[in-house]
């Protein structure tokens, strides 16, 4: 093993066990007994009661032996009991992280590979109307926040027209009932991304193509879209990758925004539900989740950076 694969490991597993900490101290830190973050504000419990609850949850030992407990508890799959809806936390994300990843992953999909390519074609032919055009559509869009977004294609496309269904992820359980339910939603998340990699992409392309090795290409004779897609593309790809990294947070939060506003049965109506009965347990959780997701999604983007660009392994991080 490397020094650089080695730096790197270190600092990805300190990200984690910081995230770990935060989340483990979030109850303990707040004013007020934790165990009342727990079982809920809103119960009424005696204090022999409270305090035999103190005792079963560990919240009477020291606190290096509570975090070694729950950091054991995390690495086993367990991140506590949610007493509002009566089940573990673990098994209500497990339940609804499926329906979100498959949201992110089909807009992620279909955002970046049609951003990717228009952004580059853009960028190629920036002096033709149409890819002016192109390019002021996806300022514009760019400039609307996911959820704002997802309400206007809702009151269009749902409210007006009725193409699409109001709530739900399918009438029936087959794959069609499924496509329709989540075809709005995937467009929304997709076409947010989208605008943003074609204005990325579209500025990489600017720069690289007026480098030495595109002209050099051109004299050549190589066709220019085998310039462009064989040659420029690897070079002006990397920001996306580092963009990527950098927003999959932002694109993740406002994909459980667009869950809310579609009635999507994932991560985000189970953090909205948990927020308005204020269930400290699961939105701990889910906080946990969704960053360990950034983490590994940066981790994700910093191996295929290395990848694509191996000067990046030859130089260090």
């Amino acid at each position: 093993m490397n020094e650089i694969l080695r730096r790197k490991i270190i600092r990805y597993a300190a990200s984690l066990l910081v995230i770990v900490l935060v989340v483990f101290m979030f109850p303990r830190i707040m004013p007020g007994n934790p165990v009342m973050f727990l079982i809920g504000e809103d119960v009424i419990v005696t204090p022999e009661v409270l305090a035999d609850l103190n005792t079963r949850l560990g919240l009477d030992r020291p606190i290096p032996e509570q975090f070694y407990l729950f950091l054991r508890g995390v690495c086993t799959g367990d991140l506590g009991y949610s007493y509002h809806l009566h089940s573990p936390v673990a098994s209500l994300i497990g339940d609804r992280v499926v329906w979100t990843l498959m949201l992110v992953g089909t807009s992620l999909l279909i955002g970046y590979a049609a951003g990717i390519l228009s952004g580059a074609w853009v960028g190629w032919m920036s002096d033709r109307k149409s890819a002016k055009a192109l390019t002021g559509a996806g300022i514009c869009i760019s400039c609307i926040p996911p959820y704002l977004l997802g309400l206007i294609l809702f009151s269009v496309f749902v409210y007006r027209l009725n193409w699409f269904p109001y709530k739900g992820l399918y009438t029936t359980p087959d794959i069609w009932s499924i496509m329709h339910h989540l075809a709005l939603p995937v467009a929304t998340l997709a076409l947010f991304v989208f605008a943003r990699n074609l204005l990325i992409m579209r500025g990489s392309v600017l720069t690289e193509k007026n480098q030495l090795y595109p002209q050099f290409a051109r004299a050549l004779g190589v066709p220019g879209s085998k310039i462009l897609y064989g040659h420029v593309m690897r070079n002006a790809i990397l920001p996306i990758l580092t963009q990527f990294a950098i927003d999959f947070g932002f694109i993740f939060s406002g994909a459980l925004f667009i869950e809310i506003i579609f009635s999507l049965n994932g991560l985000g109506t189970l953090m909205y539900d948990a927020i308005i009965i204020r269930d400290y347990p699961v939105l701990s959780g889910l906080f946990l989740v969704i960053a360990v997701m950034a983490v590994l999604a940066n981790m994700f983007a910093d191996i295929l950076y290395g990848v694509i660009d191996p000067r990046v392994g030859r130089e260090g991080i």
